[in-house]
Order: C-alpha cells, then structure tokens, then sequence
C-alpha cells in the first residue's frame, strides 16, 4: 500500500481510537513503517497566484505608533525555559543619500514584566543598536534603521504566562501589555505542545495565507527563515506585518541566502544579525549563525549554511562541543536546523549545499540527530531514513519546508525528471563556493549526477505553499504534520509519526580503546 493510501486511511480513523496517554493516533504510518516507496503529488496549477509582495500602502505594514513609542515586538528564547528576550525598535528608519543615524543612547531598554497583568512587578535592562546597510552601487539610497532594543529576561517559571511591556518609561514611551508562555522544563516527559517550522516566508500575500493556516495551529514556538528583502525598508514592514504573532509567541530564526544583503565593505547579514536576539553567548557561540537552545525535552541546533563549517572552522568545533554536551536522558529529542538542505530532488539549488554535508553529516549521524529541518526550495519534500545516500534506519529524517509563500514562488521542476539535471559546474552556492558534488558511486545512480526516477531516500514531496507542525508526544514518538494553504486545518498534506529508537541507534560516537 502505497503512503498517499496510507494518509487517507489515517484521516478516517482520527477520531476514533487512541492509545496510551500520549495520544498516539491508530493509523497514522510511523518511521518504522518506512523506508517508504516514493510519492510525488501531481502539481495543482490552481494554486499558484498571489507570490506578489504586499505593497507598503497595506494597513499591515504602515507604521502606527508615535514619536518613541516601540513597533515590532517580538519574542524569543534563551538557551532554557527560564530565560527568554524581548525586542523591539522605536523611531522611524531613514532613507535617503544623506541620512543622520539615530542615536540609541537617547532612548533606554526596559522591560517591565510579571505574572499578574497588573501590577507588572519585576524590571530588566537590556542594550540597543542602530544598522545601517550602505548600498556599494549606484541607483539604491541608503538606509539606516531606528534603534533596536534586545532585553533578556531571567528567573523566570516553566510553563508559566508572562505579561510585559516595553519601552522607555522616562519619556515615557511604553507599549501596550503583551504576554508569551514560557517552555517546559527540560525533561524526558516535558514538551511544547506544538511548534510552528517555516521556511522562505517572504512578505507576499501567500505568507498571509500561511501565517493565517500557523496562528490556527495555536503554536508555542515558531522556527522560520525570515523574509527575502534587500530593500531594507520591507524588514520593518515584515516586523509590523508579524507583530501580532510575535509578539506573543516565541520565534527562533536561522538565515538563509536571502538574509546576505551584501554591502560596502563586504558586509553581509547585517540586518538579520541586528534586528533578532540570539542565544549564540548564552549557548557557547560566539556567532549569531549558529547557536541552540532547549525546548522542554527537544534540544534544538541551528546552524549555518553561510559561513565556515569544514572540521577547522569554529562552527564546526562549538557543534562537536554542544553535541557532547547533551543528555539524552533530558532533552531525548535532537533537531537539527539550518536553510539549504542536503537532500533535496528538485532542480532548484540541487545539491548545492554538497560541501556542508560532506564536513557535518558524519558527525550529526554519530551523535543520532533525529530530524533535520531546512528550506530555500519553495516546495516540500520528506526524506526516508537518510545517511550518506543511503537508506539507513539510523540516520535522521530531512524535511524541506521552504514553502512558506516568499515572492520566488514555487520550485516544481525535479532534478530527475528528463532533462532537467544540472550541470554539475552549476550547482556549487554562489556565496560559499567550492565544489563537492560529484557522480554518485554506488546505488541505483551509480556513475550519475542525478536519478532518472525520484531516488529512495526521498518519500514524498510535493509544490505547494505551507508550513509544518512538529509534536513530540513521548521520548520516542513525534507526529510531523505539514499543511498545504489551500486546505483546511483539520487535513493535513503529510503526517507520520517519527519514532526515535534510542536501543538500536547510537546517541553518541563510538570510542575505541587502543591498547
């Protein structure tokens, strides 16, 4: 029976049988069930319009406060529950050949919060900054942004509504009073209920649609790849446009190749690293492109497809140093993110990211990671059980969602399909560089560049818009369930379980004794 089969079957028995006290549904395939045979859902050419970037004259995206008031609030988490950040931006940005930044000493970072709406009893301080992207070309304007405030909270309960406000009480320029929920403790037992996966989601009235489909889903926390802008005035609107979401839950970025932004200087990534809190320093990191933190039981690591990552870069190193820092009997679950992914079959970027895969996924096999997240192709796709090209039961699941609506619109094309693989000469990242992507050596695509029929390892992928939700129901089960926009919430594109098998699969490396 093949998977499409299996999910309709599973869609009629959700309301009838249960089991156990992790609300394992009967009928829905498993991992165990797997390796799957291979689905390709047929393009729906209905479903493509609306990829168009909402215009600056959207209510959604004009700004709306006074003078010092804050905008673009936004939530995110330390490294454990008892930490998170609040950010926000107060002043107006600046365009223009020749602009004056603003001056983030004039206007302090506090936050007031508790958890009783009323009185707001505790106070924490934080810093504030100011970017500028200076454009090395002629025909754009320069930009500068209005001050940015990053104030971490500490102390605070597991599990626990927070209300808070933000702002600068002299002036006084404070905001209204939000709230979030802290995450769990972190413990074999203890998970977020839902968490939100997003990828590429842009500021179109697809992203609209999809973040419409997330807040449906009543997520605690929120993993996406941002926004595609060089024109740096669209980032204050995708802030405004997403306040009402962030403001209260929880969101954890990784960058992507639309995040560059280069500039003079060779300055890259400067927005993506001002205008979002990391927990790089608090997670041993001394970077914001990679960094983790713990969410309950899950310890999630997000890495960087853009900046060094062979065995001698530092990023590389801080993994093999977090890795071994986890313990499985506390955070049983390990997920990985970052934005290209390894194993994806569309022409799209078709194994471009060849190089990273070839310096990290030994050690992310050693160390039994059981879910790989990542985006930038604008479709879907869910692997098997992957490791080195082949199916192995061991190896973690990738799932591209890089669907989540940017301007870009879909990628469709297969890099199996004939007549459609790459030039192996064309497939190395612009940005990165470096070639690592030759002809297979073993299997069905032995001496070849690409499959002539959609490979093992990829089990069902599919052109739509959407999102994911993730679901850790125990210490070895988690049910993946990806929403295409044109459905409704309660029928879902995909879902299986994912099933850890912590007696059969290391969770660390091997050690020899020598003698």
């Amino acid at each position: 029976m093949g998977l499409v089969s299996v999910l309709l079957i599973s869609f009629c028995v959700l309301s009838i049988s249960m089991i156990g006290t992790d609300n394992i549904v009967v009928g829905i395939p498993t991992t165990l069930d797997g390796p799957f045979k291979p689905v390709t859902v047929p393009l729906d050419k209905t479903f493509r319009g609306h990829a168009v970037d909402l215009p600056d004259t959207d209510p959604r995206v004009q700004r709306v406060v006074q003078g010092f008031e804050p905008e673009q609030i936004s939530v995110s988490l330390s490294t454990t529950h008892d930490s998170v950040w609040i950010s926000w931006i107060t002043g107006d940005f600046q365009i223009g050949d020749r602009i004056k930044p603003l001056n983030p000493k004039t206007v302090a970072s506090v936050v007031r919060y508790g958890r009783l709406r009323i009185p707001l009893i505790h106070k924490a301080t934080g810093y504030s900054l100011v970017y500028n992207q200076l454009y090395p070309f002629v025909g754009l304007q320069n930009y500068t942004s209005g001050i940015i405030h990053h104030v971490r909270l500490t102390g605070l309960k597991p599990n626990t509504l927070y209300h808070y406000q933000c702002g600068d009480p002299s002036i006084p320029a404070m905001s209204s009073t939000y709230y979030f929920k802290t995450m769990p403790a972190s413990g074999p037992k203890s998970y977020p209920s839902r968490i939100a996966i997003v990828g590429d989601l842009g500021l179109t009235y697809n992203t609209t649609s999809t973040v419409d489909h997330v807040i449906g889903n009543n997520p605690d926390l929120i993993l996406l790849t941002p926004i595609h802008e060089t024109y740096q005035p669209r980032w204050d609107y995708w802030g405004r446009y997403m306040q009402p979401v962030t403001s209260k839950i929880p969101i954890m970025v990784v960058e992507g190749n639309h995040e560059i932004e280069k500039q003079v200087e060779n300055q890259t990534f400067v927005a993506y690293s001002s205008r979002f809190a990391f927990p790089s320093k608090e997670s041993g990191s001394s970077s914001t492109f990679y960094y983790s933190f713990n969410a309950g039981g899950i310890h999630f690591i997000m890495l960087g497809g853009y900046i060094a990552y062979n065995k001698s870069a530092h990023q590389y190193k801080w993994l093999k140093k977090d890795l071994a820092k986890v313990d499985r009997k506390v955070t049983p679950w390990l997920v990985a993110t970052w934005h290209p992914p390894w194993y994806s079959t569309y022409k799209a970027h078709y194994r471009e990211a060849e190089c990273m895969r070839t310096a990290m996924e030994d050690l992310l096999y050693q160390y039994g990671v059981d879910i790989i997240f990542n985006g930038h192709i604008h479709a879907y796709e869910r692997s098997n059980r992957v490791y080195n090209y082949t199916l192995d039961p061991c190896g973690p699941v990738h799932i591209t969602v890089g669907d989540g609506g940017n301007r870009e619109k879909m990628a469709i094309a297969h890099a199996d399909e004939p007549r459609n693989c790459p030039d192996p000469s064309t497939t190395p990242d612009e940005y990165m560089g470096g070639f690592c992507a030759f002809n297979f050596t073993s299997g069905p695509a032995a001496g070849k560049f690409c499959w002539d029929r959609q490979p093992d390892y990829s089990a069902y992928r599919e052109s739509s818009f959407g999102h994911g939700i993730f679901e850790v129901k125990n210490e070895t089960h988690a049910l993946w369930t990806w929403h295409r926009n044109q459905d409704m919430y309660n029928s879902p594109g995909d879902q299986i379980y994912i099933v850890r098998q912590p007696e059969r699969c290391p969770t660390e490396p091997k050690v020899s004794h020598k003698c």
